[in-house]
């Protein structure tokens, strides 16, 4: 099998190629910046908002999947503009070439932010945990382009002629980050498990990058098994805090009281049980085991 990986050099993209290549997957990687390797993985820069450059490495390396991961990553990274077109265009182009040029499967990165938490106007879940069957609320340029291109490959996916499937991971962290490598945002994870409020927008939330990648692993393996244009939700068993979110949310976020009540001990503000039940997938990372 091979396997095409956009954004192979991100945080989240370099465990997902060597997850890949250590199961034997012939892994291409590409990257606007290609990080270069001392295996057998094939590096490559393209742009894929280039409908040309996108179409012309596809057809160069003809994989059986693409996993598209690459993205302006978060909000204010880059103007509003740029970010929504970046990302919209980058999905498009990426499952309009795989379906011209017979790609079998193609796995997109969405967000969890698609849920709408962080709203400065306020906002307020219809229950928790949340579920893929929430209702979507995005409030910002990035949160939209992740909305847009969850509805991308849904389009794609309807079309019968291949499959399509979106994975929502949630904060990614990246091995060397449990060490104090500064994390996504700019803070170690030291810090953002000291400094509550930064880490209530977010509800919490994170996924160690090499269960992110396990997922993306299992996904590729079962994809005839999995409905055709289906969403998961992929995050760590708990959440990165302290103290029981039950607790937290409210006092940080507008999340009731009684709406935060459900969320016992431990336990994350995001259900996975759909990785679960199709997959077999469950989360092996926790904070508690690996943050140094």
């Amino acid at each position: 099998m091979r396997v095409l990986v956009t954004g192979g050099s991100g945080r989240l993209g370099r465990s997902v190629v060597d997850a890949l290549a250590a199961a034997g997957v012939e892994v291409v990687s590409v990257d606007t910046a290609p990080q270069q390797r001392d295996d057998e993985v094939v590096t490559l820069p393209a742009d894929l908002t280039d409908a040309g450059e996108c179409y012309s490495t596809v057809a160069r390396f003809r994989p059986d999947a693409i996993v598209h991961l690459a993205a302006i990553p978060a909000p204010g990274l880059a103007s509003d503009v740029r970010t929504f077109t970046t990302n919209t265009t980058m999905a498009f182009n990426v499952c309009q070439s795989a379906a011209d040029l017979g790609v079998g499967h193609v796995i997109v990165a969405s967000s969890p932010t698609v849920m709408g938490y962080g709203n400065p106007a306020g906002w307020q879940p219809s229950y928790l945990p949340l579920d893929e069957a929430h209702p979507v609320a995005p409030w910002n340029a990035y949160t939209m382009s992740k909305v847009a291109t969850e509805d991308v490959v849904r389009g794609f996916a309807l079309r019968g002629e291949g499959t399509y499937h979106v994975f929502r991971p949630c904060f990614v962290v990246a091995p060397e980050e449990w060490r104090g490598a500064p994390s996504q945002g700019g803070r170690t994870l030291r810090e953002r498990l000291e400094n509550r409020k930064a880490a209530a927008v977010s509800l919490f939330n994170y996924v160690d990058a090499r269960d992110a990648a396990e997922f993306v692993r299992l996904l590729l393996v079962k994809r005839d098994e999995v409905p055709n244009g289906e969403t998961f939700f992929v995050s760590a068993d708990d959440a990165l805090a302290e103290k029981p979110l039950s607790e937290l949310l409210p006092e940080y976020t507008p999340v009731s009281a009684e709406t935060a009540g459900v969320l016992k001990g431990t336990a994350s503000a995001f259900d996975t049980s759909r990785a679960r039940r199709l997959l077999g997938w469950q989360p092996r990372y926790d904070w508690r085991s690996e943050l140094v």
